[in-house]
């Protein structure tokens, strides 16, 4: 019986020994094709006189060596490498579940053109290996049932991480459009009192302020300025490409209003007083909800130590 419990226990370890030298090789090669496909990258940037850097990238957020940051801007260049032909997919088109979803989200995340579904998904089962063999070599340092738990866990943990982490930048690109929506519905109101067409207004509000809403604007502005849309299809994908009613219904009014000659300036500030209002009462609700998230971590961690604290002695004094 002690000797099967042994081969099993071997075999398991070969099996891990092995998976983790896959995964080193596949984590190698992956590096070296990155380094490759940047130079090319930047070598075909600085031919068109494009400007860009090595490091460029459409992932929002300065913080590069963030976990979340990092893992965004593997997808960007994973799906880069794809649309070059630079790697084959890991899942074959076909084989791809509805995306419909995962577009929407990677829009919403300020990523559509630069992460795409095919590279999601391989990035999404990268992680997946990469998380397998964690957990494996964690749980195989204490016995084989652990070993198997692990990779179970870890294969599952890194298969979610590449999702959890797209809503977590689809959530805070809609924070930042709640935080800036107001003000840059007043300073194009203000401008449009002072006597400035709408893109005179709007071109004020992109000059003197730095923001992903700014940016964006800016985006569509100069998108319309050169013909390639008209100002309504512009100013609807880029509401389309933030997950936020408010702001959908902010780009109608201004359309409706550009379109029939109605006062823009008033609706401006109509939309800002409602913009206002609406960011007053997310942040209320997250504060209303601290208590209660405060109340797992009280009630697993700090109330039991107490009882103990207080209900101890008592106890030793029964006991003997």
């Amino acid at each position: 019986m002690t000797g099967g419990v042994g081969v099993i226990f071997l075999g398991v370890a070969v099996a891990l020994a092995a998976v983790a030298g896959f995964g080193l090789a596949i984590g190698a090669s992956a590096l070296m094709r990155r380094r490759r496909l940047r130079q090319t990258v930047a070598t075909s940037a600085a031919a068109q006189g494009l400007g860009l850097s090595r490091g460029a990238s459409c992932v929002p957020g300065g913080a590069r060596a963030a976990p979340a940051v990092a893992l965004l801007q593997a997808m960007e260049l994973r799906s880069r490498a794809l649309s070059m032909g630079a790697r084959h997919p890991l899942v074959p088109a076909r084989l791809l579940p509805a995306a419909a979803s995962l577009e929407k989200a990677i829009s919403h995340a300020g990523l559509a053109g630069a992460v795409t579904v095919a590279g999601f998904w391989d990035c999404s089962l990268l992680a997946a290996l990469a998380g397998a063999v964690a957990g494996g070599l964690a749980g195989a340092a204490f016995s084989v049932e652990l070993a198997l738990i692990g990779l179970v866990a870890g294969g599952f943990a890194g298969f979610r991480l590449p999702r959890a982490v797209l809503a977590r930048a689809v959530q805070k690109r809609a924070d930042d459009l709640e935080r800036s929506l107001s003000e840059m519905l007043e300073v194009v109101a203000l401008g449009l009192r002072s006597g400035l067409s709408f893109e005179g207004a709007l071109a004020l509000y992109t000059a003197h302020f730095e923001c992903p809403l700014a940016t964006g604007m800016a985006a569509a502005q100069a998108q319309w300025s050169c013909g390639l849309v008209s100002r309504e299809e512009a100013l609807r994908a880029l509401a389309a490409s933030y997950r936020s009613l408010l702001f959908g219904r902010v780009v109608e009014t201004i359309v409706r209003s550009i379109r029939f000659g109605s006062s823009l300036a008033d609706n401006l500030d109509d939309a800002a007083a409602e913009a206002r209002a609406h960011y007053r009462t997310a942040r209320q609700e997250s504060v209303a909800k601290a208590p209660v998230k405060m109340m797992l971590p009280t009630s697993t961690l700090i109330l039991p130590a107490m009882l103990i604290l207080v209900l101890g002695p008592v106890l030793l004094e029964l006991m003997g």
